[in-house]
């Protein structure tokens, strides 16, 4: 199995600061008092100030994720078809958490979900735009 590391990091760094800087405006700004309100009936779970340097290496996970099945097996290379991709891969991961979540904590009502489920669309999306961009822009086609 041969990792193209140029794409690989090109794509990750980049789809993980636009995952970080959307994932702020979405759940940050946007949506913070609609998340806050349609928080389950969990006490105690979040943190007054989060460790926003693991959300980024979280987010830069993720574009990794993305960066490699575009690369290794899609050959995606242009923003629509990465934004395309991009939002399913992120909707179904989204949903997958959501669901198990909902079927075993009480951190979110399902409104909360719903809305994490579009904010993980839109973020992967854009995200896999950038990437597929990027990976058409100065990736290699050597793996």
């Amino acid at each position: 199995m041969n990792i193209n590391f140029k794409n690989i990091s090109i794509g990750s760094l980049l789809g993980g600061i636009v995952l970080f800087l959307t994932g702020f405006l979405c759940y940050g700004v946007l949506c913070a008092d609609f998340m806050e309100a349609n928080s389950g009936s969990a006490t105690g779970v979040m943190k007054e100030t989060p460790a926003l340097w693991m959300i980024f290496l979280g987010n830069l996970t993720m574009a990794m994720l993305l960066t490699y099945i575009f690369d290794r097996w899609a050959g995606i290379k242009t923003f629509v078809t990465g934004a395309k991709a991009g939002a399913i891969i992120g909707l179904l991961i989204a949903v997958s958490y959501g669901l198990i979540t909902m079927a075993t904590t009480n951190i979110m009502t399902f409104e909360g979900i719903l809305c994490d489920w579009c904010c993980s669309t839109l973020m992967t999306a854009l995200a896999g735009g950038v990437i597929g961009w990027a990976l058409g822009k100065w990736g290699d086609s050597k793996t």
